[in-house]
């Protein structure tokens, strides 16, 4: 599919800072920016998307404890090793793959959202998305000093905490716009019935392949395919190799 230019600017201009991958040299970044979404709710496609990765969820952890399936553990490691505590701040594949096994299930809350959650769940693979026309700049992932803002809610008031020092973050011009790497979203930027742009952002360490990435972002870009003809997609990893290869 193709890109419009303002799709490549933002891939070509997107960056990891050095400091992560001195922390986890094998951490990788699958950016993927679609146009052409059609405005939506939720529907029957996103709902059969949640009760497929619902049930890989329940079986995979019918055979494994959540602590101990592989990408899920090598990112419990990583939190570690820069300063959170997993159990009380889990990351999104954590936090999501308990929420699909256990009886309440994924929650529904929109269309582009309810598609996302459920790759990252059947694929195993942290996935956030950012609503483009409400994004500044490009993205990037840094290790913060402190003193970045995060703006987010908390029973439905808005409230303004710093980052941690050291903790990664992703952010564009405007400020933080996820904390601890995948933790949390800021609501700035939260995709919405109303969201036709998106940058979707898959995060990979070590235990998983570029194959299993591929494919988890393979099967989100045909799903969004099918909402209409007009959809774009363009993508672009992001690496220790790329860096090193003088890559931004």
């Amino acid at each position: 599919m193709g890109s419009t230019s303002a799709a490549h600017k933002i891939l070509q201009s997107a960056h990891v800072a050095p400091e992560i991958y001195k922390l986890r040299p094998d951490y990788r970044a699958l950016l993927m920016v679609v146009e052409g979404i059609p405005p939506g709710p939720s529907d029957d496609s996103s709902e059969a998307l949640l009760l497929e990765a619902e049930a890989s969820a329940k079986h995979l952890l019918a055979e494994h404890a959540v602590t101990e399936v592989p990408h899920i553990a090598a990112w419990r490691e990583t939190y570690r090793a820069f300063g959170a505590k997993p159990q009380k701040t889990r990351n999104s594949l954590e936090a999501l793959t308990r929420r699909a096994a256990a009886a309440g299930g994924l929650p529904r809350m929109n269309r582009l959202t309810d598609m996302y959650n459920a790759v990252s769940v059947k694929h195993q693979v942290p996935l956030g998305g950012e609503d483009l026309d409400k994004y500044d700049g490009a993205p990037f992932l840094t290790r913060a000093s402190g003193r970045e803002e995060f703006r987010s809610l908390a029973g439905g008031e808005a409230q303004v905490e710093c980052a941690a020092p050291g903790e990664p973050v992703w952010c564009d011009d405007a400020g933080v716009t996820c904390r601890r790497w995948n933790w949390r979203q800021g609501p700035r930027t939260a995709l919405t019935d109303d969201t036709t742009r998106v940058l979707f952002i898959l995060d990979a360490l070590g235990p998983l392949s570029d194959e299993a990435l591929g494919r988890a972002a393979e099967e989100l870009a045909l799903a969004l395919g099918r909402l209409s003809p007009e959809v774009r997609v363009a993508q672009r990893m992001l690496s220790a190799l790329d860096a090193a290869g003088g890559g931004s």
